[in-house]
């Protein structure tokens, strides 16, 4: 959002405050606070004019300035109401040199995952993906998978939804004795050997999504059909901002609560690698994001393949 008019928004916020008075604290025109005030309705924000002032008296449900809103974040928002790809969209970016960015979307129309498999994202959804340049060798970079794992799940529980983490990028929620899929989680970078020079984190949330809407094989469920009734998506994805800030500092600090959250460790795992299968138990994961797996006979460190849970022997 242009700084002037995010100084327009939180003066108004603390309203009824004149345009007068808003054009004085800002140095600006008065027609200047005018064109923020149209401006700041037009994106949706509902702006009593009162006797004695301006007063925001809502919000928008979602969107690009709504996210910005009181965002405890610092993420430049760029929104779109549909996309091919904000995973795309964020490569481009990174190549203007642009950094600190999060390419926001309602709807993809062409959506990737791992392994270049489709991801389907309708409208309802959250789907965005965060660019920045942290000062890390390109080895270190899956420990942001973790980060975005722990910061969906996080917001997740706090909407009252009990998501866990499953290796190496999902999170899933149990509906009747079965684990369904909520989120998926796409990590890109460039760079040299001994430093990033971007990362990109895809992150895909079935937020108010029907669950009819999604295809049957992708075994998928929403968190709107897990809690009844629709998330706010603007609070949800300004809290996935704000842990993935927060987290994604400290290595130790994602790893601990990665593995509070985990699905994955302590179950019997099959994982289909480059190399070949490994089955055994998942019994920790190490630094910058590797699995452990105890197959009885030794313990292995799996750096990425596709996991499946197993059943109880």
């Amino acid at each position: 959002m242009h700084e002037t008019r995010e100084r327009v928004l939180a003066a108004i916020a603390d309203g009824p405050v004149s345009g007068p008075d808003i054009a004085s604290r800002l140095d600006v025109s008065r027609a200047a606070v005018w064109k923020h005030v149209e401006a700041l309705r037009e994106a949706g924000f509902a702006i009593a004019s009162e006797d004695d002032g301006y007063a925001l008296t809502g919000v928008p449900d979602f969107g690009g300035p709504a996210v910005a809103y009181e965002l405890d974040a610092p993420f430049e928002i760029e929104y779109h109401d549909a996309i091919p790809s904000t995973n795309a969209r964020a490569r481009e970016l990174a190549d203007e040199g642009a950094s600190d960015v999060v390419v926001l979307a309602d709807e993809q129309t062409g959506g990737r995952g791992r392994l270049d498999r489709t991801w389907h994202s309708p409208s309802g959804g959250i789907w965005l993906s965060v660019l920045f340049r942290p000062d890390v060798p390109m080895a270190a970079a899956p420990v942001f998978t973790l980060a975005a794992a722990v910061a969906v799940t996080r917001a997740a529980r706090e909407a009252g939804v009990e998501a866990v983490i499953k290796w190496p990028n999902d999170v899933l929620v149990e509906v009747d004795g079965e684990e369904r899929k909520l989120v998926g989680i796409l990590t890109e970078m460039e760079g040299e050997a001994d430093r990033v020079s971007w990362v990109v984190v895809g992150v895909g949330i079935n937020a108010n999504v029907d669950p009819d809407a999604l295809p049957s094989e992708a075994n998928a469920t929403s968190l709107s059909a897990v809690r009844g009734e629709p998330v706010d998506r603007r609070r949800f994805t300004q809290r996935v901002l704000e842990t993935f800030d927060t987290v994604g500092t400290d290595p130790e600090t994602i790893l601990d609560a990665w593995r509070e959250y985990a699905a994955t460790l302590g179950r019997r795992v099959r994982i289909d690698t480059p190399d070949g299968e490994i089955r055994g138990e998942a019994v920790d994961i190490e630094y910058p994001g590797s699995l452990v797996v105890d197959t009885g006979e030794k313990r292995v460190t799996v750096a990425a393949g596709d996991c499946d849970h197993l059943r109880p022997l």
